[in-house]
């Protein structure tokens, strides 16, 4: 599905049910400004939510996810008809999902699904074809060698995700034995710091015969190109990320890395609040475009597109976004 098609299958599917306020408050709960995206993302989901008429209240937990629980409650005190969550860990998310609904307040995901409760809605992009546009990019300039998987926190589902969607691509180069994965381990935390430390490791125990390296993200995949620069390997071993995170690209049109994967976050933003506004409003949204298990219920989903992003196309993807 193209992603232009979303506010007309949102605006198709309102049915109203009743008075709801005029100008509905919506939480937003982000887990960290730990990247630069998310920054992007809370200021898309804000400019929408206003755009809607709405009160938008955000809140940021610093990757704390006491914290984060704690302000779930305070939001629902404050009259918050509708929680956007960006988690911090699943236990805890799953938390604030039951919470919400015992107040009768609806949840949506955003970007990471929260597993094992009676989630209401999901807004992302398909991790697990991001993770596939990742592992085909390398494998089109990378199709033998050894290969290093620098995988998320393994308390975040999207680590599962991607790493599931770049063993779809990998693995019948590994069963030809045409491509090796000497090195594959999930990080603590989505940060260059642990980038770093991992592309180190990867490297010490493949004795510097490295081709390629899979990050979770960018700012992981800067980590790596640290460690590489310090042993001399720049532009030897193809590094890939996600997030187009300005920084990034600057790295990719150096040539330090091979490709990012740009997520439409305006889009996703822009759906999030949209979603929102109509549970908040009392209405129906009908159809939606997809579902996906969350260990608990089949959760609708809305899914935008994700594109690799090489040095040739940075001007039609990532600065035609406006990101």
């Amino acid at each position: 599905m193209k992603t232009t098609i979303f506010s007309f299958l949102l605006l198709a599917g309102i049915v109203l049910a009743g008075c709801a306020p005029r100008h509905p408050k919506i939480g937003l709960l982000v887990h960290s400004f730990d990247a630069p995206r998310w920054q992007n993302d809370q200021r898309y989901f804000v400019e929408a939510v206003n755009q809607l008429d709405g009160i938008p209240m955000v809140r940021v937990a610093d990757n704390d996810a006491r914290r984060q629980l704690a302000q779930a409650k305070e939001l629902i005190s404050k009259g918050a008809m509708v929680l956007v969550v960006i988690p911090v860990d699943q236990a805890t998310a799953s938390q604030i999902v039951n919470l919400a609904h015992k107040k009768e307040i609806r949840v949506i995901a955003y970007d990471r699904l929260i597993n094992n409760c009676r989630l209401d809605y999901y807004v992302s992009t398909d991790n697990v074809r991001v993770g596939e546009i990742q592992a085909q990019y390398l494998t089109k300039i990378k199709p033998k060698g050894n290969y290093a998987l620098l995988g998320g926190p393994p308390n975040d589902n999207n680590s599962r995700m991607l790493y599931i969607g770049q063993m779809n691509i990998l693995q019948p180069f590994v069963e030809r034995e045409e491509i090796k994965i000497g090195f594959r381990q999930f990080a603590n935390a989505w940060t260059p710091e642990e980038g770093y430390r991992l592309a180190n490791a990867s490297l010490d125990s493949s004795a510097n015969k490295l081709d390629a390296i899979i990050c979770a993200n960018d700012a992981m995949a800067l980590g790596a190109i640290k460690a590489l620069k310090e042993r001399g390997l720049l532009k030897q071993v193809a590094v890939a990320g996600q997030d187009a995170d300005m920084a990034n690209i600057k790295e990719i049109q150096l040539g330090n890395q091979a490709v990012t994967v740009f997520k439409r976050i305006k889009t996703m933003a822009s759906t999030a609040a949209e979603i929102a506004m109509h549970l908040a409003k009392g209405e129906t949204i009908d159809p939606y475009l997809s579902t996906i298990s969350n260990g608990e219920r089949l959760v609708p989903s809305y899914l935008v597109d994700a594109v690799a992003v090489n040095e040739s196309n940075v001007e039609m993807t990532v600065i035609a976004e406006g990101n």
